[in-house]
């Protein structure tokens, strides 16, 4: 392949980007607009609700001589209908599984829990003589649903425990930590969606990649080509180092929005880095699923309809749309789900670059994204440039 020839044909598509109107409002204009609109509508808006919470637990109270205490506080917790509970042997296992997001929330039962409560049996008119103790709460910052709905619902069992089914406010001398001290505690709906805005915008490179490439087979600029030193393994790769550019484009576009609207994202300069990173991956996807609806697409127009089978569903199940049950599953097979789920454990977990699951995501999406070009590749060259 010649590098000479490939640049000048991105250089090409680059500028037919730039004197598209239509092109360049869906894939550099919508993006500022969907983030400063969004983010000014969500802004201070901050509900949810989910029907179960995955909780880890660490009982450090487990062989004291008072330990039925807290067996009979984590019975309570497995015994409700919200709650999902897993049992941590450590404190750093049970943290990291929830920065990853495989968890809602990780309660430390502490040492001496079980004394707390016999000291309040023992007296319970008499603060003075409590043996007090704090129960280790810590809440997914990624969970909009979890930081507003698990603080009260663990305050429940407890207080089911130390009294039975009879449970009512009272002093006690045990208290549950604050989960003000977890960031997501301040946070708005806006910024629980801004990371899937980033998979949003770039979802709609597929539908400019077939409409592009089934226009220029329509025209007979593909034949043209044919007849000039071009290659077609050059003509793909300039094709996807152009759309590629544009991703880049869309999130540094997405950023600059979000910042001027007050967005501030839990993360450094690596973590930005590294979403650049995944949405470059991200958009090979996107042109692979464009390059398969060009080929089943006899027009432009037609491939505007076929792309949008590819669009829709990344776009509900892998983006800013509120999940459970059913469509959780759904969305594991989204690729869009993988790059909104890294840039939410970096912008809102504010997990570091070396988390294992963003680079698994990246991975899974750098992986699926080869593997629908060359796909795509094929089915073009066989069906669609005729």
């Amino acid at each position: 392949m010649n590098p000479r020839r490939i640049i000048s044909l991105v250089k090409k598509d680059l500028k037919k980007t730039h004197r598209e109107p239509a092109v360049l409002f869906l894939l550099i204009i919508f993006p500022i607009v969907l983030t400063i609109v969004f983010g000014f509508a969500f802004g201070g808006i901050g509900d949810g609700g989910t029907t179960s919470f995955d909780v880890g637990l660490l009982n450090l109270d487990a062989t004291s001589p008072q330990a039925d205490w807290s067996m009979a506080f984590v019975n309570n917790l497995t015994d409700s209908e919200v709650f999902v509970v897993y049992a941590y042997d450590d404190n750093a296992t049970g943290q990291s599984a929830l920065l990853q997001g495989n968890l809602d929330a990780f309660i430390v039962i502490p040492e001496g829990f079980g004394d707390s409560i016999a000291s309040y049996y023992g007296s319970p008119i008499d603060p003075s003589s409590w043996t007090n103790t704090t129960i280790g709460l810590y809440v997914d910052s990624g969970s909009m649903m979890a930081v507003s709905a698990v603080p009260p619902l663990v305050q429940q069992v407890l207080m089911k425990t130390v009294f039975g089914s009879d449970a009512m406010t009272l002093n006690l001398p045990i208290e549950i930590s604050s989960p003000a001290l977890v960031k997501s505690s301040t946070f708005s709906q806006w910024d629980f969606m801004a990371p899937g805005i980033f998979a949003f915008a770039s979802i709609f490179l597929t539908m400019i990649v077939a409409q592009s490439m089934t226009y220029e087979r329509d025209e007979g600029l593909l034949k043209r080509l044919r007849t000039t030193p071009v290659s077609s393994a050059e003509y793909m790769v300039s094709q996807t180092l152009t759309y590629m550019i544009i991703a880049s484009v869309q999130v540094a576009l997405v950023l600059a929005s979000s910042f001027a609207i007050g967005y501030r994202p839990a993360t450094g300069p690596a973590g930005i880095a590294f979403t650049f990173v995944i949405a470059l991956a991200f958009s090979l996807v996107a042109v692979g699923f464009g390059l398969i609806a060009a080929s089943i697409s006899k027009s432009a127009e037609v491939s505007t309809g076929v792309s949008f089978a590819f669009i829709m569903p990344q776009m509900f199940f892998g983006t800013f749309m509120p999940l459970g049950g059913a469509t959780e599953v759904i969305a594991k097979f989204m690729p869009s789900k993988y790059l909104t789920d890294t840039v939410t454990t970096l912008f809102l977990r504010g997990a570091p670059i070396t988390t294992p699951v963003i680079w698994t995501n990246l991975a899974i999406v750098s992986i699926l994204g080869v593997l629908l070009v060359a796909v795509g590749i094929v089915l073009f060259e066989k069906f669609g440039s005729r």
